[in-house]
């Protein structure tokens, strides 16, 4: 059995004091992997059904096979577990602003550490995602200019609700046209948040793109003992 708390790393990184820590939940029976930005609760490895469903909302609207994929934030690394469990996914860059995050899973200190790592088709890039976007080179260091069939983001905790102000323009109709150009054509961008949908949001993304669609995904909450919901965007 595992220690009740181990804090497996911390660091000082430009946007504040990042930890990652190990708790055993008596209740569950099971280990819990969380990382806490400052004192605030960035993810935790008792909620990631909506993480999962990031992945498998946004692929499932993508025609044909061979898919080329982003995934903007890496955190626990959920997201991107999803998305190469899709057998049509030919190639994935995860882009994450901290290294740290990247060091924790090559080192294996995350349980789908080894899996990310060891798949051929995964890289880890780190990088600014929404500083790429603004860039003619995009995503792929090794493949300037590159286009992907989807680009999935878990970063902030909404659009309204962002971890750093420069973020905020991302989420406008200039922003979102921008990260259109680093798509191929019919191609999807899928966005988590924790919020409920967002009615403002949903027009800007009507701007950009032919559709889109907020889904509703809803889990146990065992801390809280009740359903929780999250929002994943879908829009192509």
């Amino acid at each position: 059995m595992s220690a009740r708390f181990e804090e497996l790393d911390w660091r000082q990184t430009p946007i504040g004091e990042i930890s990652l820590r190990r708790r055993r939940e008596p209740t569950l029976g099971t280990d819990v992997y969380e990382i806490k930005l400052d004192d605030d609760f960035l993810m935790s490895s008792l909620f990631t059904v909506a993480e999962i469903a990031l992945a498998r909302l946004g692929l499932a609207e993508l025609p044909g096979t061979d898919f080329d994929v982003v995934v903007g934030g890496l955190g626990l690394g959920y997201t991107a577990q999803a998305v190469l469990e899709d057998p049509e996914v030919r190639s994935l860059v995860v882009v994450e602003t901290l290294g740290e995050v990247i060091e924790w899973h090559e080192q294996k200190l995350l349980p789908v550490g080894a899996r990310l790592t060891s798949d051929p088709r995964c890289r880890l890039v780190h990088g600014d995602f929404f500083a790429m976007v603004d860039t003619p080179s995009g995503f792929d260091p090794e493949a300037p200019g590159r286009r992907f069939h989807a680009i999935l983001l878990d970063v902030d905790h909404t659009p309204r609700h962002v971890l750093h102000p420069s973020h905020a323009a991302f989420y406008t109709a200039a922003g979102l046209r921008r990260l259109a150009a680093h798509l191929r054509q019919d191609g999807v961008f899928a966005l988590w948040s924790n919020d409920p949908p967002d009615e403002d949001f949903q027009a800007v993304l009507a701007e950009v793109f032919a559709t889109s669609e907020a889904h509703v995904v809803g889990f146990h909450n065992p801390l809280q003992g009740r359903e929780s919901t999250n929002t994943v965007y879908v829009a192509r």
